[in-house]
């Protein structure tokens, strides 16, 4: 980064690079370069709060191997020219909309990639990319992720974005499933400084317990820490479940349904049946339901670790199963519902699944997206409606979804393929087309999604810190590339018009059309961001009525009243005039109003679950694999698009596989292994370490940047643990990838 200079200057915005939303003050150069980032002590949610990643945040922005100008391949000899946005705009015009006239809309398909979440054009105009496509193929990084938790949450709760999180600030118990926020950060619960909100909860005399296979940086944190065999925390979450109806420690404070049904499910999950299959002793999994059940407040949170397990979806229903049976759903110190700042038209009918299901191994949707394990069989295998055009954005699945040398080769065989990525990578080298979005400072911040999780209701806006140039905005390309992939001129021009139809639309919704002129900001992103605050919760055009532009009951629009009264008509202005951003107080109650079931109870057994619960049940007798692979967060890594960082790069971001030294010895390793699974094989470092459990190895995700073009990474290159997983298992409610609990068998290399 550069040197401090007399004229420099320091700006504020919120990182962008992981689920903490941590606020930054960044110091900036005359000519607009990083100098320095640090923490913003002044927000009141993160409070001065940085990790590795978001202290790299300058070297990130600045990366020399990142893209800048638009590229196109020529396939004939596979090499890569610049191009001016018109002329890549024009190309794909001529090029895309033919192969989807020939072939049909279902010819094409859509890959989104997680940082989408973090951005507001990911946000705001990958729908303008799903409408201009028509096709049901839309994929991304969600069933490689947190489909499992939003599928549990949808049926539950009527809608899959109303997902509990733990009140960590006031909880007294914290129970924690395959989660490993100390390097992650927290993940579906958004909470800066996790570590630090996880010591307090200590220091106030609380209990935390950590779950996992490995003893990880969180669970030496922990008072507590359970090894389990991977994929088995549903039976474990049903041994508590079946305890705390035995031992009558049911404290049930919500409307539910389906109560009987459960307690018959749990039937045969006794404490002792599911300690063979978890490891974890009979009486241990007593203790913890009885000690769930007398904590004046209790909450249990699962991520990812158990989402990308074999019952996924079960693992989440039973995680909320439980924080019903003990009566804190939706109860300050338990498990409850964020209420984010920026609103729109709620939904109206109850979630479901399977309303499509994927052509090839006819793999149900859910929210409106097909399993990315099933992304290679669509574009594979002949027939009409196999995918022969791919978008990509944001995204790099040949490392981040499962048999990704199985779909490395299958995106070699599209007739056709788009990305809107910052690198030509493992996934973006198949592409004919690469559009680069522009710098983080060039670009505005608003957490849309992540705010949806947040242990306290907070909001922020960021402006660009640094001038756009003569290069779009990642807003103008998204609505630019929608009218190309439909041959329709693809000028600036383009993004305004979608804005205005966007903008006409929910204010007809909302019945205020009138209101148009009123909204403020210094271009249509801004103004769209504007209505949405003013339809929030917090806003001024929120429903005054059980129903309204803001949806569910009065009370749920409400904040606590000393936050109401300070920012009672919250827009665009306020956050501008607070750019550290506004606290908007502490979690409060908000059930029944954001229950979108048709029972308008919480569905404590949903039918799709039940029947799933056959299946887990056929397998407890099943004996163990010798040895599972599981995954690996990083606290210097976000996936693979963080690994050109030099800050970042070494240390403990490192490719190796942890194998506890019994194995090592067991099996007659030496310093590296072959690793196999009926998917593939790799070769891999081994690192010894007691931290985890006999039978399990973990290898990190997101590496295997071989031939990558990029300096750092092809460097510290590692292997992509996803040679080893199977894109032909997947958790059967959700379609969600299985990364964890891969059988695979260890030689001496």
């Amino acid at each position: 980064m550069a040197q401090l200079t007399d004229d420099s200057r320091t700006l504020l915005r919120t990182c962008p690079l992981c689920e903490a939303v941590c606020g930054l003050e960044i110091t900036l150069d005359a000519n607009d370069h990083v100098i320095s980032v640090r923490g913003d002590r002044d927000d009141p949610f993160s409070k001065g709060f940085i990790c590795p990643k978001g202290a790299s945040f300058g070297h990130l922005d600045e990366d020399p191997d990142r893209l800048t100008e638009p590229m196109i391949r020529d396939r004939a000899t596979d090499t890569w020219r610049t191009a001016s946005w018109t002329e890549a705009f024009d190309f794909i015009a001529a090029r895309f909309p033919a192969i989807v006239a020939e072939h049909g809309n279902q010819s094409a398909a859509l890959y989104l990639g997680n940082p989408n979440a973090h951005t507001v054009a990911g946000t705001l105009y990958v729908p303008v990319l799903i409408r201009a496509l028509g096709t049901k193929n839309l994929f991304s990084a969600s069933t490689a992720d947190q489909m499992p938790k939003q599928v549990a949450s949808g049926l539950m709760f009527g809608d899959p974005l109303t997902v509990p999180v733990p009140d960590l600030d006031r909880t007294d118990y914290l129970l924690m499933l395959g989660a490993n926020p100390l390097e992650s950060n927290g993940s579906l619960c958004t909470a800066p400084d996790f570590p630090g909100r996880l010591k307090a909860l200590r220091k106030r005399g609380g209990k935390f317990v950590v779950v996992d296979p490995r003893k990880t940086r969180t669970a030496k944190l922990a008072d507590e820490h359970l090894f389990i065999r991977p994929g088995s925390d549903a039976y474990l979450l049903f041994g508590i479940v079946h305890t705390l109806f035995e031992q009558g420690l049911t404290d049930i404070r919500v409307d539910v349904a389906g109560l009987d049904e459960v307690r018959t499910a749990a039937a045969d999950f006794t404490a002792e049946v599911v300690a063979a299959r978890t490891g974890i002793p009979a009486a241990t999994i007593i203790r913890i339901a009885q000690e769930l059940a007398t904590a004046p407040t209790a909450a249990v949170y699962a991520r990812i670790g158990t989402c990308t397990a074999e019952f996924g979806t079960l693992t989440q229903w039973l995680v909320e199963v439980v924080n019903v049976l003990t009566g804190n759903l939706d109860s300050p110190g338990g498990a409850m519902f964020a209420n984010a700042a920026a609103g729109g038209i709620p939904r109206t009918r109850p979630f479901r699944t399977g309303r499509w299901a994927s052509r090839v191994r006819g793999l149900p949707e859910a929210m409106g997206e097909l399993p990315v394990a099933t992304l290679a069989d669509e574009i594979t295998t002949p027939g009409a409606g196999q995918v022969r055009a791919l978008v990509t954005v944001a995204g790099n699945p040949v490392l981040s979804a499962p048999s990704g040398a199985r779909l490395d080769a299958a995106f070699a065989q599209l007739d056709f393929m788009v990305s809107v990525d910052r690198y030509l990578n493992e996934t973006t080298r198949h592409a004919d087309v690469i559009l680069p979005p522009p710098r983080s400072t060039q670009s505005p911040h608003y957490d849309f999604a992540l705010l949806q999780f947040a242990v306290r209701n907070y909001a922020r806006y960021s402006r660009p810190l640094v001038p756009l140039g003569d290069r779009p905005a990642e807003s103008e390309i998204l609505a630019r590339l929608g009218a190309a992939l439909t041959g329709q001129p693809a000028g600036p021009d383009a993004l305004n018009g979608v804005d205005e139809l966007i903008i006409a639309g929910l204010l007809d919704k909302a019945g205020i059309p009138e209101r148009r002129p009123e909204l403020i900001g210094s271009n249509s992103t801004e103004q769209r961001i504007d209505l949405m605050l003013r339809l929030g919760p917090y806003g001024e055009w929120r429903a005054g009525a059980s129903d309204g532009p803001g949806g569910g009951s009065p009370r749920d629009h409400e904040g606590p009243q000393e936050h109401r009264d300070q920012y009672s008509t919250l827009n665009l202005q306020v956050l501008l005039d607070n750019p550290h951003g506004v606290d908007l107080g502490p979690l409060q109650p908000r059930l029944p109003g954001v229950l979108r079931t048709a029972s308008k109870q919480v569905e404590l057994a949903p039918r799709p679950l039940l029947e799933d619960v056959a299946r887990m049940r056929a397998r407890l007798a099943d004996a163990a694999p010798d040895v599972v692979l599981i995954g690996r967060r990083q606290l210097r890594s976000n996936n693979s698009w963080m690994h050109n960082i030099p800050t970042l790069a070494g240390g403990s971001n490192t490719c190796t596989l942890h194998i506890n030294p019994a194995d090592v010895a067991r099996l007659g390793l030496g310093d590296t292994a072959v690793v196999k699974s009926a998917a593939g094989t790799l070769t891999v470092p081994l690192e010894p370490t007691e931290a985890i459990m006999p039978g399990v190895v973990s290898l990190p995700h997101g590496w295997g940047h071989t031939d990558s073009t990029q300096t750092v990474a092809r460097a510290h290159a590692g292997v992509n643990a996803n040679v080893l997983t199977d894109d032909s298992v997947v958790d059967v409610p959700s379609g969600n990838a299985i990364f964890n609990g891969v059988p695979v068998t260890l030689t001496p290399a």
